[in-house]
């Protein structure tokens, strides 16, 4: 005889319970993956407190101040102005020429100068004897240790008149010139390229390191030249490398300010005024402080173009 189930209409029958080994629910599993993941960033929470503290905070304020009207002295109290003072840099021509400058002397003495000369300083050492690499890093480094007033005052010696360069044209019977005062930014741009070269050359000597011997060897047992296996061999392989080393004396070279003030003071009129060296003449000798913000900011966008292009050049895998 069949016995009727005991639920019948009416009545709520009792949910059975699901099997030990159930898995969790979706909100159990997005508790989950919080606490992990808040378990995983405890211990790089001091480091991100201090960066928000000293860095984005005052990034923060300073991008306020870039919409005010700030000044140092004649005024009680500033007030919000938009986006004048982008406006007047804008159509400054100044600010334009200080732009212009500012590209010449990163693609002179970064892109192409830096880059260049510690490549090939790098390659030149690969196949150079112990004595001599050693005597060469020592040259190179110890002129990217000096702190930057001493070297700009080394090559202010060096460009100036009566200096080190003209002296040696005389003694070689060559036309020589007033290079602060002829070709002010080509100055600068070998300046900075004296000092900054040795940090691209320890880079791209650690690259070429890696480099497997094998590879080179095959290639020119098969006869390849020189050039042909630096082409289509050892660029490619250290082609992340390259992109770092790019990035990295890019933001170093638009943020030089010592070197060219030393060597310069931005003149003769404004031949040699990059963007740091306009911002500060606005901002602290002109008392200006709003625009010169503006200024500040508008170079950290400049070099947050260049880091965007660099970083999807470097997301590319070779």
């Amino acid at each position: 005889m069949t016995t009727a189930s005991p639920t019948g209409p009416g009545r709520v029958g009792k949910t059975s319970p699901g099997p030990a080994g159930a898995s969790p629910g979706p909100r159990a599993r997005t508790a989950a993956r919080v606490r992990r993941g808040l378990l995983r960033a405890l211990p790089v929470s001091p480091a991100v407190v201090l960066l928000a503290l000293f860095l984005a905070g005052p990034i923060g304020y300073c991008a306020y101040i870039a919409f005010t009207d700030l000044q140092l002295t004649g005024q009680a109290e500033s007030s919000f102005i938009g986006l004048d003072n982008f406006r007047e840099a804008f159509g400054d021509e100044r600010f334009l020429n200080a732009v212009w400058l500012t590209l010449v002397f990163t693609v002179l003495s970064s892109l192409i100068g830096q880059n260049t000369l510690g490549l090939a300083l790098a390659s030149l050492m690969q196949r150079a004897s112990k004595p001599v690499r050693t005597l060469t890093g020592a040259i190179v480094v110890t002129a990217w240790v000096l702190p930057e007033v001493v070297a700009g005052f080394l090559l202010y010696a060096f460009f100036r008149r009566e200096g080190t360069l003209n002296a040696v044209l005389d003694f070689l019977h060559l036309p020589s010139q007033n290079w602060l005062f002829t070709l002010p930014i080509l100055a600068v741009s070998f300046a900075n390229v004296w000092r900054g070269t040795a940090f691209s050359m320890l880079v791209y000597s650690a690259a070429l390191n890696e480099i497997p011997k094998e590879i080179t060897e095959a290639a020119q047992v098969d006869g390849a030249s020189g050039w042909r296996r630096m082409w289509h061999i050892t660029l490619p392989m250290i082609r992340r490398s390259i992109g770092t080393n790019l990035m990295l004396n890019t933001l170093q070279t638009l943020s030089v300010f010592g070197l060219i003030w030393v060597m310069t003071r931005g003149g003769p009129g404004n031949r040699s005024q990059t963007l740091p060296l306009f911002m500060y003449e606005q901002a602290f000798q002109k008392s200006m402080i709003g625009y010169g913000t503006a200024v500040a900011l508008l170079l950290l966008l400049v070099g947050s173009l260049f880091s965007l292009v660099y970083m999807r050049l470097l997301r590319t895998e070779v």
